[in-house]
């Protein structure tokens, strides 16, 4: 008997220890708003797993009381016993919500109410109640993520009906999807006599006047969009016996400890998403038949399950499925590793639907609930050194810069980028950078080893919302340096920054900006400039103001005249000795931001301004040109006092190693040897400056644009121009070392993203300016900058014939040359011959020309082979892979008129222009006179027509980024891509072109309707084949208002990823 009561009581302890093990576990705090407008009746069954799950795993809501799912949800809120419901709106503000749990959006429709009669007819359409996602709420539930942290999870049936596409595209895009518009479902049973298949998706099958026939196991696939029913039966030998189920991706595997699933047999939408953001795809049992079917219907056989994307300090979980669906859950929770026995206890063939749940959502869930309460707790922010109540996170210290880590000062070596207000289809003022774009960037940098980032003037709310959140959760933060811009016009009209208005605009600026690195601004819209709340208080990771921007030379020039009695400054901060005009209202501006600041907020930080080459404090007489070396600002002359020498002063220039003139012209610049005992005038001039400065030096601005126009030349080939991505950063490496070795602070590069909007000298009057940011100007190297790339490079030019678009010009299947298509991007117009299989070695010893006329009517007669002649405004020969080059009608040349005929300063030609072909070419400079010895250095140009053979594919190994065309004798496909501006383009966009030069000067345009294109291939000018007709063939385009872009780090952020990396 004693036996028996033992073994009665140890089996009680048994049992009862996962229950005393759960009660005895520590609870947490999870706030998790569930939003859920499927629940047509009182079983809760789209949320009620989840909510079981939270209090099963101990988590616990804000108040410390469980979840229920019967109360806590947003949604549809059924009354059964009263026949009745309510609705709990989607919040505008969570407050503090840590995750987000979109589980059904798909809403209750009349039919489906608890209440109405068994078996009541349904009507025509069915009726919705309530569903659907509103703009509204979601964009409540991304500013959510945004700027409060919050985790998503997003399960399928929230993007389909009855959401808007709008709604759907909207927030596609930011979970990372593209949806197809099918999803689909397996059913035991087809045969509609067995009521398991909804009976819209009969009807609807039926409405295109096929039968409903089938029988047996299957999948039902749906069409949101066309409304189109595609079937996959078993009994068709489509499908195998084992359905769908989830295979876990390499980083699925890692993040979930997950290989695959049970089989999944509830709804599923099929999507397409970036390789790189798939946790799991589907795999389906699909026999070739059934492949087949898909691919005739457009519907990938492979496709994600879960697409993850992280924002910055939150992450989102996209579940292509109704995963967290289950019939029902046990009543009790209050057993410690129930979810765990009952995963281990679900055998398919025996758990059916609930396997899936226990043995794969649930562990899903348990690693995602336990990340989301791991990174809830916001990093508290960064201790601050203080002096008498005076906080400041950094200082100059000697020659050093030092940020404040940890409770104490650490040296700071300052390897960042630049980053700018524009990105494609915008210009500056207009603010359109997003906060997924800066999140995004923002992480780049932080992986690219870069520890700064300086800004030049106010940004949207997002960039400072983005910053705080991503430095909150990374190991290394980003600093900022912050600009403070003042409106160069009005200084260039007035010659005088001492103009009241001018200084009062400044100040205020000033102070906004003071406003907002603190969190504490409300500015309100104008005209060009960034404006909204801003409530992301930055300020502990703000180590320097930089104010102003680069000086007019012309204006600091007249400033010393109006004021040459002016004397000193004598502020409270800030003071000067022996300083001009502009030094003195430079000092008297950084003692207004000092005070402002300190009065306002009790903070500091060290103190800069803007300078540039040629208002440095170094005299140069070999600059050619007056104005590059009339004026002076020289940081020397301002000091601090009380407080602010606690943060120092430091130097800001911008310095790049070909302009201004000087630094290819002075010797002692062109023959300085460097630390590598190489020839090295940026490092000259960097010995220079930094010897005449008594405070430490930061290089602000520093880089080579990997663009195809060039503007300026260096002695050591680090052009302001056609330099390509890899060249890009081995130069700026290569100047970056210099500035360390020269004893400087470090860098800034110029610039993180490509800027389409900019201009330069030699290229700024043959486009529209109004225009610039709508497409890729690769013949503007100032557009070019950046290292992250917006181009999309639709066509890769890599000889393989993989074209999904273009238009077919000419085909024929007799001689050498088979056909010739034609596409197009925002930067480059495309060009794709293909040869006879039997002649593709044409190559090696025939001549291709290909010619196009814009000006419909004019050009010059070029023979074609036929009867016909072609009037070509342009010719380009390809002769190997050693000789090819554009050459332009010598009455539709730009650089021709503008300089021969316009300017002068080249000879006018002897030939009659309207019958000849020019070389395309680019100015480099004007005719200049060296002042200390005399030298006169001729006009001088280059010709950017001729073309370069290689690989322009950037997934390629083989890849440069300056290659203009390619030919593969294996494919016998020759493919070649031109800049629209080489073919005088002024606005692709609007299809615009240069027009009649003599008749109406640079400004002259056209609308061009149409490219026509003729083709020959000759053997020793003899032509041997041709492309042409009596009606040449001609390429069309639709015009575009907006780009579309492809965001792509450039060869040259790999470069210095790996270089910063090392750099302490």
């Amino acid at each position: 008997m004693r036996k028996i009561l033992f073994s009665i009581l140890g089996l009680i302890i048994v049992i009862a220890l996962p229950f005393v093990f759960w009660f005895l576990q520590e609870k947490e705090n999870l706030q998790v708003a569930i939003i859920d407008k499927t629940v047509p009746s009182e079983t809760y069954r789209e949320h009620h797993g989840l909510t079981w799950l939270l209090n099963h795993m101990g988590y616990l809501k804000n108040d410390d009381s469980a979840y229920e799912a019967s109360k806590d949800y947003y949604g549809f809120k059924p009354d059964e016993r009263n026949e009745s419901y309510k609705l709990s709106e989607v919040p505008e503000d969570f407050g503090e919500t840590d995750m987000i749990y979109l589980a059904d959006t798909y809403g209750v429709y009349e039919e489906d109410l608890a209440w109405q009669t068994a078996g009541q007819e349904a009507k025509e359409a069915p009726s919705l109640v309530y569903g659907g996602l509103e703009m509204a709420e979601w964009q409540s539930i991304q500013n959510q993520v945004d700027n409060g942290g919050s985790d998503l999870v997003v399960e399928f049936n929230t993007l389909a009906s009855p959401t808007s596409i709008e709604v759907r595209d909207a927030a596609a895009d930011y979970l990372g999807i593209q949806p197809t518009g099918w999803s689909g479902r397996k059913f035991n049973e087809l045969d509609k006599q067995q009521d398991e298949v909804p009976p819209w998706v009969i009807s609807r099958f039926e409405e295109t006047g096929d039968r409903w026939n089938f029988a047996g196991s299957g999948f039902v696939l749906a069409n949101d969009l066309s409304g189109e029913i595609l079937v996959l039966s078993e009994q068709e030998g489509l499908i195998g016996p084992d359905g769908i189920q989830l295979d876990f991706t390499e980083a699925g595997q890692e993040f979930f400890s997950m290989e695959d699933s049970p089989e999944f047999t509830y709804w599923f939408d099929i999507n397409e998403a970036e390789e790189s953001s798939i946790l799991a795809n589907y795999d389906w049992d699909l026999s070739e038949k059934g492949k087949s079917l898909l691919v005739e219907n457009g519907i990938p056989a492979s496709f994600p399950a879960i697409v993850h994307q992280q924002k910055s300090a939150a992450d989102t979980f996209y579940f292509a499925g109704d995963f967290v669906d289950i019939a029902e859950v046990p009543s009790f929770y209050q057993f410690a590793g129930f979810a765990k026995v009952r995963s281990w206890l679900s055998f398919e063939s025996l758990s059916g639907e609930s396997g899936f749940f226990w043995k794969t959502y649930a562990p899903m869930m348990k690693k995602i609930l336990q990340n989301s309460a791991a990174s809830k707790t916001a990093a508290a922010a960064p201790e601050l050194a203080k002096d008498e109540g005076i906080a400041f996170p950094a200082r100059v210290n000697g020659q050093d810069f030092q940020v404040f880590e940890n409770g104490e000062w650490k040296d700071f070596t300052v390897k960042g980028v630049n980053m700018g207000m524009a990105k494609p289809g915008t210009f500056p003022g207009e603010a359109a950078i997003s906060r997924e774009e800066y999140d995004r960037w923002f992480e780049q940098i932080g992986e690219m080893n870069a520890n700064a980032i300086r800004v030049y003037t106010l940004h949207p709310p997002a960039f400072y919302q983005a910053l705080k959140a991503y430095n909150e959760q990374a190991d290394q933060p980003l600093y900022v340096y912050h600009g403070v811009w003042i409106d160069e016009e009005p200084l260039v009209e007035k010659l005088d920054a001492f103009d009241p208005e001018i200084t009062e605009r400044f100040q205020t600026d000033i102070k906004t900006l003071i406003d907002v690195v603190h969190g504490s601004a409300e500015v309100e819209p104008r005209p060009g400039h960034a404006a909204g709340t801003y409530d992301a208080d930055i300020s502990p990771y703000v180590i320097g103001w930089i104010a102003g921007i680069e000086w007019d030379p012309s204006m600091v020039d007249q400033m010393v005249n109006t004021y040459p009695d002016l004397g000193d400054f004598k502020g409270k901060h800030v003071y000067t000795e022996g300083a001009n005009a502009m030094e003195n209202w430079i000092a008297q501006q950084l003692d207004m931001l000092a005070s402002y600041e300190m009065d306002q907020y009790q903070s500091m930080r060290p103190l800069s301004f803007t300078n540039w080459v040629t208002t440095d404090n170094l005299e140069q007489p070999s600059e050619p040109s007056e104005k590059e070396d009339i004026a002076e600002i020289d940081p020397n002359h301002i000091k601090l006092a009380g407080q602010t020498e606690n943060v120092g002063m430091f130097a800001s220039y911008h310095i790049y190693p070909y302009y201004p003139d000087f630094l290819n012209l002075e010797e002692k610049y062109t023959e300085f040897i460097d630390h590598r005992g190489e020839k090295n005038n940026y490092a000259g001039y960097l010995k220079d400056l930094n010897d005449s400065h008594e405070m430490p030096i930061l290089v602000a601005e520093f880089g080579v644009p990997a663009s195809r126009g060039k503007t300026h030349e260096n002695p050591s080939g680090w052009n302001q121009g056609f330099i390509s991505e890899k060249q890009q950063g081995e130069i700026a490496q290569h100047l970056y070392e210099d500035i360390l070795h020269e004893g400087m602070l470090g860098g800034l590069v110029f610039t993180w993203q490509d800027e389409w909007f900019k201009r330069t000298w030699n290229t700024m009057d043959y486009d529209n300016p109004d225009q610039r940011p709508f497409w890729s100007n690769a013949q503007t190297n100032e557009q070019q900058f950046g290292i992250l790339s917006f181009d999309r490079h639709k066509v890769k030019v890599n000889g393989v014939d993989d074209w999904e678009a273009g238009e077919t010009l000419y085909e024929k299947n007799e001689g050498a040359m088979q056909s010739i298509e034609m596409d197009h991007d925002e930067r480059y117009l495309y060009i794709k011959t293909t040869f006879d299989e039997s002649r593709r070695d044409w190559w090696n010893q025939q001549q291709f020309h290909l010619y196009f006329n814009i000006r419909d009517g004019q050009g010059i007669p070029v023979d074609i082979g036929t009867d016909a002649t072609f009037k070509a405004d342009f010719h380009l020969q390809i002769n190997g892979k050693d000789s090819a080059r554009l050459l332009v009608a010598g009455d539709y040349d730009s650089f021709y008129y503008d300089y021969a005929e316009r300017l002068k300063m080249i000879p006018e030609s002897k030939e009659d222009i309207s019958t000849v072909f020019h070389p395309i070419r680019l100015a480099l400079s004007k005719e200049i006179t060296r002042p200390d010895t005399g030298e006169v250095l001729p006009f001088s140009s280059y010709e950017t027509g001729v073309l370069q053979f290689g690989i322009a594919d950037p997934e390629s190994e083989d890849y440069d980024s300056l290659n203009d065309y390619f030919y593969s004798e294996d494919t016998g496909v020759l493919e070649i891509r031109i800049p629209w501006m080489l073919l005088n383009a002024k606005d692709p966009s609007q299809k615009e072109f240069a027009g009649d030069f003599w008749k109406d000067g640079l400004e002259s345009s056209m609308s061009a309707d149409r490219i026509a294109v003729a083709a020959t291939l000759t053997d020793q000018d003899k032509i041997v084949d041709a492309f042409a007709g009596e009606e040449p063939a001609a390429y069309t385009w639709e015009p575009w208002e907006l780009p579309e872009t492809t965001e792509r780090l450039k060869q040259s952020y790999y470069i210095l990823q790996e270089f910063f990396g090392k750099v302490e």
